[in-house]
C-alpha cells in the first residue's frame, strides 16, 4: 500500500485574526455550532491525551459533555469517564491533558492543552441519572481498562447489574466520575491550499487571553 501520495488539498476557507471572539470559549462555542449544524458526525468526540506515572503517552476518545467560561475565568471542558481507568490513574499522577477535535468535513481541528479537575460528586451523579439506563448499567459491568476473560465475562457481569437494579434507579459506581479540563492554551486551525494551514492559539496570561499567529 502506497500512501505517498494520499492526501486532500484544503480549500474550504480561511482563519484571520480579525475573525477571533475575544476568549477561545466564545470561539469554541462558534466553532462547534458550525460543526453540529454542517452535519458532522459526534462533533463532541475529542481525543484525549495523558501520561502515566511512568511517562509512556496514550490517548483515546472521550465525549465532550459540556463547556463553559466560568464566572471566575476557570470554565472548561467536561467529560466523564471511570476514575480507575488507564486515563483516570494517569490524571490523579499527573493532571496534564490535551484535548483534540478532529472536525475534518470541515478541514478544521481544535487543540486544547490545560489541566482535568475532578468534578464535584453532586455534578457527577447528577450527569449520571440523565444517561441511558444501558450505559448506566454499563458503568457498574465494566471496570474499564481491567483486564477480562472474554466477552462472556463481560455480558455476565452486565446480567448481573441487570438483576441487581431490576425496578429501581440505577446509582452512580463510586469509580465513575468526571473532570473539567482548564485550558492553558487553545488553538484553531483550519487547512488551506499549499499547507499553508492557519493556526491561530489562544494563550492564557496573568492579564487574560492573549493571542498569536503560528507557522504551518
Amino acid at each position: 500500500m502506497d500512501l505517498a501520495a494520499a492526501r486532500e488539498e484544503y480549500s474550504r476557507g480561511g482563519l484571520s485574526e480579525t475573525d477571533l471572539a475575544p476568549d477561545p470559549i466564545t470561539m469554541f462555542e462558534r466553532w462547534y455550532v458550525e460543526a453540529r449544524d454542517a452535519g458532522v458526525r459526534e462533533p463532541n468526540a475529542m481525543v484525549i491525551a495523558t501520561t502515566d506515572p511512568d511517562g509512556a503517552p496514550s490517548s483515546r476518545f472521550v465525549l465532550l459533555k459540556g463547556f463553559d467560561a466560568g464566572r471566575d475565568g476557570r470554565g472548561g471542558f467536561v467529560f466523564y469517564t471511570n476514575q480507575a481507568s488507564r486515563k483516570g490513574r494517569a490524571l490523579a499522577a499527573d493532571p496534564r491533558i490535551a484535548l483534540l477535535f478532529p472536525w475534518h468535513d470541515l478541514e478544521r481541528q481544535v487543540r486544547i492543552e490545560g489541566t482535568a479537575d475532578l468534578l464535584p460528586r453532586s455534578e457527577v451523579e447528577a450527569y449520571f441519572a440523565q444517561r441511558p439506563r444501558g450505559s448506566q448499567l454499563g458503568a457498574w459491568a465494566s471496570h474499564q481498562s481491567q483486564p477480562v476473560a472474554g466477552r462472556e465475562e463481560l455480558e455476565a457481569a452486565y446480567a448481573e447489574a441487570e438483576r441487581r437494579y431490576a425496578g429501581v434507579d440505577v446509582p452512580a459506581p463510586d469509580e465513575w466520575g468526571g473532570y473539567r479540563v482548564i485550558p492553558e492554551s487553545v488553538e484553531f486551525w483550519q487547512g488551506r491550499i499549499g499547507r499553508m494551514h492557519d493556526r491561530l492559539v489562544y494563550r492564557r496570561t496573568p492579564e487574560g487571553w492573549g493571542t498569536q499567529r503560528l507557522a504551518p
